[in-house]
């Protein structure tokens, strides 16, 4: 494993060796069985260049290595690699912090045939999410993967290379050629990916506007994430922002109202048909169980119904549909009927939806010509809703005396208007969506500050533990355990006093008035004052993270 570890940091510093002479990439490759020089830092190794392009290496005293112990020139060789590295073009590395990136294909950009092969299953998103942060250049990662969209959020070291391991991963895993992905998915980095998962979730980006489902989508990849090494700081942050975004944009603008889907629509058709004092007293006839019949009759039970007919080939689907809103649809009676009783249904029943796969019309002149007519507690008239295609209603029904037929064409008008509503809630979305991502960016911020509490921390506790240990021996050996522990607690007590200052002016909770360039501003000046050093420390802390994971 140590092997597989050390080629993935060989690849990591050759990478960015690649311009430099052939000397240093030969010193950069003795690394990969060479680990254990990262375990002790040395503050006084320094990699010098000299002019013919070779790299010597000048120590001070040193405790890299066990006293004793014979230096290894292939150790000396890659130390000195990774002091050029710190100065070279690795600054991208420490200058920067990591990039959110999403690689995705989505109902906007992508066939469905392509979709169907890049899916991930619920199931194997863990599995995803540790293969991903195996590769070299990714930190955090989770998937979102619905039937619309197939997208892939990671948290990067460097941006071009994710993308180019995250794309070759996933024509691995689905068989796609990287062509064919590259020519069907879109990029997005940091905050632009962040923007596009908030509107994702705030169903902005769903073929309908505004539609649920998504959100609860996006709060299964929560779910699904937690406990699964990968799914980091970063990444569940995010996610977490976008839930919050989409619960907020659907309470606060109302965004869900209004049918602006063919089968929603059908049914508020038929309550603004009906006088609404039969609103959950009108009898209901569904023919066909299958996806939009389904539907009808979520939307229906929505509404109020109370009693629903469902004629059907078979009883499968029906009782998985009563199954299924058994816990939603208390009191409400979902019964079914065979394809041969539909005519004896249509005679007791106000409201008739059809959805069938049927290429001949269920219900011509003959057919509701005989059937009796509708109470005038309904409207007096036998609705007839065919959201088919071919109708199942046929146009001649329409000359019937005490009926009313409505098809797909006359539903468009329902689900334009709610369209044209939702696409101003939309606008009202986005300044929620703005005021979430600020949020959320100046939380990305303020965790600059977090290495240097860190350091800082630990150069106090260096300082402290050296005195004290001075202080035990001038005592002598025969201090009492509560006076040693005395002294100890007295050492602590006074760091954390000088400490809780400094510290509070690096914290960006919102807690005080402080500016988020203010706290940036007290992290630098404090890097500078006690030679933290937070950037290059934070590399290397990213490399190891990356080779302690490959250890595992």
């Amino acid at each position: 494993m140590a092997i597989s570890s050390g080629a993935k940091l060989e690849t990591l510093l050759m990478n960015y060796c690649s311009s430099s002479s052939a000397s240093f990439s030969r010193a950069c490759f003795p690394y990969q069985q060479q680990l254990k020089v990262f375990r002790k830092p040395n503050p006084g190794m320094k990699g010098v260049l000299s002019r013919n392009g070779a790299i010597r290496c000048e120590a001070a005293e040193s405790n890299a290595f066990s006293e004793g112990e014979t230096i290894d020139p292939s150790k000396t060789a890659a130390l000195s690699a990774l002091e050029q590295l710190k100065t070279s073009a690795a600054g991208r590395y420490t200058k920067e912090k990591s990039s959110i990136v999403v690689i995705g294909l989505s109902v906007h950009t992508a066939p469905v045939e392509m979709r169907e092969k890049l899916a991930i299953p619920e199931a194997e998103w863990p599995r995803a999410i540790g293969e991903l942060c195996s590769l070299n250049h990714i930190e955090e990662a989770a998937v979102l993967s619905t039937c619309n969209r197939m997208e892939i959020y990671v948290v990067a070291l460097s941006q071009h290379r994710a993308v180019k391991e995250v794309t070759e991963w996933m024509s691995k895993t689905s068989g796609v050629p990287v062509p064919e992905i590259c020519k069907h998915r879109f990029l997005l980095y940091n905050k632009d990916a962040t923007q596009h998962l908030f509107k994702v979730s705030a169903g902005l980006d769903s073929l309908v506007l505004g539609e649920g489902q998504i959100l609860a989508q996006v709060k299964q990849v929560l779910k699904a994430g937690e406990g699964v090494l990968g799914f980091g700081r970063n990444i569940h942050m995010l996610f977490k922002c976008a839930s919050t975004v989409g619960k907020r944009v659907r309470t606060e603008t109302n965004i869900a109202a209004g049918a602006v889907s063919v089968s929603s629509a059908a049914v508020e058709l038929a309550l603004m048909k009906l006088p609404k004092s039969s609103h959950t007293t009108a009898r209901m006839l569904v023919i066909g169980a299958g996806k939009m019949g389904k539907l009808v009759i979520k939307h229906l039970v929505s509404k109020g119904c109370t009693k629903i007919v469902v004629i059907n080939r078979s009883e499968e689907k029906v009782a998985a549909i009563r199954e299924e809103l058994k816990r939603e649809a208390k009191g409400v009676e979902i019964i079914y009927r065979p394809l041969t009783d539909m005519l004896a249904c249509s005679a007791e029943a106000d409201v008739v939806f059809t959805s069938t796969a049927s290429e001949t019309p269920l219900f011509l002149k003959e057919h509701v010509k005989n059937l009796p007519p509708v109470s005038s507690e309904v409207g007096g008239l036998r609705l007839f809703i065919d959201i088919s295609v071919p109708r199942n209603v046929g146009s001649c029904v329409t000359d019937v005396e005490g009926a009313q037929v409505y098809n797909v064409d006359d539903l468009k008008e329902v689900v334009a208007a709610n369209k044209e509503d939702r696409l101003r809630k939309a606008m009202e979305a986005q300044s929620i969506i703005a005021e979430e991502l600020n949020e959320f960016e100046a939380w990305r911020d303020s965790l600059e500050t977090v290495p240097t509490l860190k350091k800082l921390r630990a150069y106090a506790e260096r300082i402290r533990d050296a005195e004290f240990t001075k202080c035990l021996s001038k005592m002598g050996d025969d201090i009492p355990k509560k006076s040693k522990k005395a002294v100890e607690d007295l050492s602590r007590g006074i760091v954390n006093k000088l400490l809780h200052g400094p510290m509070r002016h690096l914290r960006c909770d919102n807690s005080d008035n402080r500016t988020l360039d203010e706290v940036l501003e007290n992290m630098h000046a404090l890097n500078r004052m006690f030679s933290l050093e937070s950037d290059m420390s934070l590399f290397e802390q990213k490399i190891r993270e990356k080779i302690e994971k490959g250890q595992k």
